[in-house]
C-alpha cells in the first residue's frame, strides 16, 4: 500500500500482462490533487506493464481533479501502446464519465475479471 497524499492510499497487484490499481480515498482529510497519474505511472513502468484497471470501488465522487488524473494516465500509458480500463466505478461516476466525454477512453466494468476479458 502508498500513501498517496494526505487521506488517498494505492494498492497494486499485477499479473504478467495486466497492473491492478486500487485506488482510496482515506477520511476526510483527503484534500486538492493527489498525484495519482504519477505514483501509478511509476509502479507501471517499474512493473513494465502497461495495461491498467483502476479499480474505482471506494471512490464516491469521481471529482475533476480526480478526472484530470485520469486524462493525464490515459495520454501515457496511450503513448507506450497500453490501455486503461476502470472497474467498480458507480452509475453516477460512470456518467460523470460520460458528460465529459471520457467514457469512450475510460471503458467501465463491474469487476476486474470483466475489465481484462473484455
Amino acid at each position: 500500500m502508498i500513501s498517496v497524499a494526505p487521506g488517498w492510499e494505492l494498492s497494486w497487484e499485477g499479473t504478467r500482462d495486466w497492473l491492478f490499481v486500487k485506488i482510496r480515498r482515506c477520511g476526510s482529510e483527503a484534500d486538492g490533487t493527489p498525484p495519482l497519474a504519477q505514483q501509478i505511472w511509476d509502479l507501471a513502468e517499474r512493473a513494465s506493464v502497461f495495461q491498467l484497471v483502476l479499480e474505482m470501488d471506494e471512490i464516491d465522487v469521481l471529482f475533476s481533479h480526480l478526472i484530470g488524473q485520469l486524462v493525464m494516465m490515459h495520454k501515457r500509458v496511450w503513448a507506450k501502446g497500453g490501455k486503461i480500463r476502470l472497474c467498480g466505478l458507480s452509475q453516477r461516476n460512470q456518467e460523470a464519465l460520460y458528460l465529459c466525454r471520457l467514457d469512450d477512453r475510460f471503458p467501465s466494468f463491474p469487476t476486474r475479471q470483466e475489465a481484462v476479458s473484455a
